[in-house]
């Protein structure tokens, strides 16, 4: 039975369009309510339930087991027979929905399910073609002409580059010092940080890492750039350099120098500020000057794809780089999983059945690399594709790959990162996760980024200009301050061709020199593929039925309690009970809103700050986005989650981007699952709160708000109050081990708690095992990330080897303190403090917070425990957190890959 009328009757072309004519199924361009009738030609037509702007609703009668068409393609199977006028659904859009909190009714079952019909090479029938003619004429932008083979930059930068995670922070920092420098010719100093390599085993990864690394340090928009490691990483500057010479990458044609970091942080900070001081003048002297369009590459991407995007916004995009193919210039297509489905298409226009092959075998490596982790493309579409009307990766792969125009010529495949040595149109591997994807896209050589979106992705890269291409006109209108070009203008009615010209010419002007929309915004992100966990498919059963952990505490040997004496810290109240600190916290649902995190937090702490908050922390990252379900995701939003509810959070409030697959919806159901109240922290959205300006006074509001309710307060504490996490890499003496295990016995036994990460080498010594166990087997009591709900003693499942990875887990515990033993100071944690100590004096040790001497375990126990209890007090502030050496990285587990 239909939903009562609304009485409302439009003209078919007014509120809905057909991606191709003969499509049995249309988008709606506005919101349509139950009841609306629909008139197209001699025909009306009543809608059966609401249908959003963006989704589907059937426009000729679809018989059971018929096929739904868009572009032509096939998306689904009718499950029974579809009338004209049924609002179209699949299971997994009727379940984000319900996700969303929508105000009407939706259907109660799908009436189509999906359908991914493997695409099997004819090759008698591969059509081998021509590549579009190239014009006449040549046309010019202002460009940086580089020596050798580099190419012409559209842009001038200095690059400072983390070789691994483990140099990142420092690389920001060296950055940062250069934050106002003010040169002509010079597009600034830019710092690529990331988040490989920083294991103790070689990754999966090593050669895509090291591509993309090597394409960065020659990419044409880069003057000069140093590379900093600390020389003892799996990945090092001179396997770099060894890769670079060995591949034939120039590296003698760009200024550039690799250093080991030898000492402490401050003089690694001094040397790199030293070496860039000294490219600022050469650098700038560089020029733009005149030349062709054949030394541009254009990256083609999407984010926060909508119904429109192959509609309007892909389809501009291919516009714009088939005008640059006709100049002798370069396209590069990417998102391999993104493109499933679409095979036809992709290959309808092919330089040679080589190329068909190598592409289908990209595509067919891609998802066993899935299937490895348990996992298939069907998965990439994310919470604001499915909210904005993309049902599943076929229709997103139909309108993904109109950023290739139909009459140009898919030239080359290419693995990711590889560069592009010809002019042509290219496909490049790589996930759908937009940052991933354009790193490899910019490492092979790309120096413009043409960005679709239909949500509203504010995604810019740090050294290659992004022009945002924004799919509906309603989308831009809200977001006009963040997007570049409106191609909703020609669902208004507006030619391609026309504005096609248009943005073409826009390209142009950005290409020499005019700063972009996100330019502006002075904001960026970099993102390596990253690594996946399993080589193959031998060990996932094993892995998906392991024992999953308790939450109960460890039981201890027999022994005396506590032999430290009566120890006590200056706490403050928390939520419930008392805390080491008390501080604002900003927690980015997605890696794409945790910069505008930061700019938040940065604004807020350069204010002056209220009684009883501290500080304000953004927990920015890489995750929430582009990644896998299932275990990954249940790990990622626990882990967030964790930071959330931490005692030390006085104030905390989640920031989305707005079209991520984890988005503030779904963590409100999460903590409703778990018995919290969603309105005790605050909720904000960059793309529905009208963009980033708009976001950052929203957020800094809400804080100040908070504040005003804050007042300072110090309690006496005890150990049995004491939360406190304990981790060491590398050797530990068997005396300061013991000392470790005295400090544990004495907090658990007191009614506090400790948290060891299971792949802490203290778990390797008997001096530390042999105090505290009954057996030298000792299963994980909580997951990685998970809140401890009982005090005693625990140990964290860890799926890497990855040291920061290990400290996010561990804090999201919910521990007050991290107290750590390391051969050399490493990163530390921006929210949580890590104590680290030494058992040995070196240059490498200057950042040490404190040296152990000799004496008894008992004596060193005492020693560590006095500076743990002065960091709980306030009274000592780590090294590493003063100096800004902290990073945060959330582990993606056994099951989590790029998607």
């Amino acid at each position: 039975m239909l939903p009562t009328a609304v009485n409302t009757t439009f003209a078919f072309l007014d509120v809905a369009r057909l991606a191709e004519s003969w499509d049995n199924v249309a988008i709606a361009t506005r919101r349509l309510e139950a009841g609306s009738e629909i008139r197209t030609g001699e025909r009306t037509f009543t809608l059966s339930h609401t249908v959003l702007e963006g989704h589907r609703f059937a426009v000729d009668g679809i018989p059971q087991g018929y096929p739904l068409l868009s572009w032509g393609l096939p998306f689904g199977v009718a499950l029974r027979d579809i009338d004209r006028g049924e609002y179209l659904c699949n299971e997994k859009m009727l379940a984000a929905l319900a996700m969303r909190y929508v105000d009407f009714t939706l259907p109660a079952a799908p009436n189509f399910r999906d359908q991914f019909a493997r695409y099997e090479l004819d090759e008698k029938r591969v059509h081998c073609g021509e590549q579009v003619p190239r014009y006449a004429e040549t046309r010019c932008f202002a460009g940086f002409a580089r020596p050798g083979n580099r190419g012409v930059g559209t842009r001038n930068f200095i690059a400072v580059l983390g070789t691994t995670s483990r140099t990142a922070s420092l690389a920001r920092a060296i950055a940062d010092r250069f934050k106002d420098a003010q040169f002509p010719n010079l597009d600034g100093v830019v710092a690529i940080a990331h988040t490989e390599g920083g294991g103790e085993t070689v990754p999966n990864n090593l050669d895509f890492t090291l591509r993309t690394l090597a394409g960065f340090m020659v990419h044409s928009n880069i003057g000069a750039v140093l590379a900093v490691d600390l020389g003892t990483e799996v990945i090092t500057n001179a396997m770099l350099r060894d890769f670079m010479r060995e591949n034939g990458y120039p590296l003698d044609d760009v200024a550039h120098r690799f250093i080991s970091v030898g000492g402490d942080f401050a003089s690694a900070l001094a040397q790199g500020e030293s070496i860039v001081r000294g490219w600022l003048e050469p650098v700038n002297a560089c020029q733009r000057a005149p030349h062709s369009l054949a030394h541009l590459k254009v990256s083609l991407q999407c984010g926060g794809s909508d119904a429109f995007s192959g509609v309007s916004g892909n389809p501009l995009a291919g516009w714009i780089s088939r005008e640059v193919i006709r100049y002798g210039g370069s396209a590069n297509l990417a998102e391999t999983d993104e493109l499933i489905g679409a095979e036809p298409y992709v290959l309808h226009n092919v330089r040679d059945l080589a190329t068909a092959r190598e592409f289908l075998r990209l595509v067919d490596r891609f998802e066993t690399w899935a299937g490895w982790h348990g996992h298939s493309a069907e998965g990439n579409p994310s919470g604001g594709n499915l909210y904005r009307g993309l049902y599943n990766i076929a229709v997103k792969s139909i309108g993904a790959a109109r950023k290739k125009a139909p009459d140009v010529r898919l030239d080359y495949a290419i693995e990711y990162g590889a560069p592009m040595r010809e002019h042509g149109f290219y496909f490049m591997d790589s996930p759908g996760n937009d940052l991933e994807s354009i790193a490899g896209q910019v490492a092979s050589g790309c120096n413009i980024i043409l960005f679709t979106t239909g949500n509203g992705s504010i995604t810019n890269f740090p050294f290659v200009p992004t022009i945002k291409i924004m799919t509906n006109t309603n989308r831009f209108n809200l977001l006009s301050r963040d997007m570049d070009v409106n191609a909703g203008r020609y669902l208004d009615g507006v030619s391609m061709d026309q504005l096609g010209a248009e943005a073409f010419d826009y390209t142009v002007k950005v290409a020499s020199g005019m700063k972009s929309i996100g330019e502006k915004a002075g904001h960026s992100q970099v993102q390596l593929w990253r690594e996946w966990r399993q080589r193959d498919k031998q060990r996932l059963a094993q892995l998906q039925s392991r024992p999953q952990p308790n939450g109960e505490p460890i039981a201890l040997r027999p022994g005396a309690t506590n032999n430290l004496g009566p120890l006590h810290f200056k706490a403050l109240p928390a939520r419930d009970g008392v805390a080491a600190d008390q501080i604002g916290l900003i927690v980015p649902t997605s890696l794409c809103s945790g910069q505008i995190a930061q700019i938040i937090a940065a604004r807020l702490n350069a204010s002056p700050r209220p009684n009883g908050v501290s500080r304000y922390v953004a927990l920015a990252h890489t995750e929430g986005c582009g990644n896998s379900r299932g275990e990954s995701e249940t790990l990622y939003v626990r882990t967030m989650v964790g930071y959330l509810r931490h005692p030390t959070v006085r104030h905390g409030l989640l920031l989305e981007h707005g079209c991520e697959k984890t988005h503030n919806d779904e963590i409100r159901h999460y903590l409703a699952d778990h018995a919290v109240d969603p309105s005790s922290y605050g909720w904000a959205s960059i793309q529905m709160d009208g963009g980033i300006d708009k976001v950052v006074a929203r957020v800094a509001n809400w804080f100040e708000t908070q504040a005003a309710r804050s007042e300072a307060k110090t309690v006496d504490a005890g150990l049995g109050q004491l939360r406190l996490g304990l981790t060491s890499v590398g050797a530990v003496p068997a005396e300061t081990a013991q000392a470790f295990a005295l400090i544990a016995r004495a907090i658990a036994t007191a009614g506090g708690t400790v948290v060891i990460p299971a792949n802490a080498t203290l778990l390797n010594e008997n001096a530390f095992t042999g105090e505290l166990f009954m057996t030298s087997t000792i299963p994980p009591s909580l997951a990685y990330g998970q809140i401890f709900t009982r005090p005693g003693l625990h140990v964290m499942e860890t799926q890497t080897d990855h040291y920061i990875e290990t400290l996010t887990g561990v804090g999201a515990t919910g521990v007050d303190i991290i107290l750590a033993h390391v051969e050399r100071a490493l990163q530390a944690h921006p929210m949580i403090p890590v104590l680290q100590v030494a058992s040995a004096n070196s240059a490498a040790m200057k950042d040490i917070d404190f040296t152990l001497g000799t004496g008894t375990a008992i004596e060193l126990a005492k020693q560590l425990l006095s500076q743990v209890l002065a960091v709980a007090s306030r009274e000592y502030t780590p090294k590493a957190l003063t100096q800004g050496n902290t990073d945060f990285q959330i582990t993606r587990g056994w099951f989590g890959v790029s998607l």
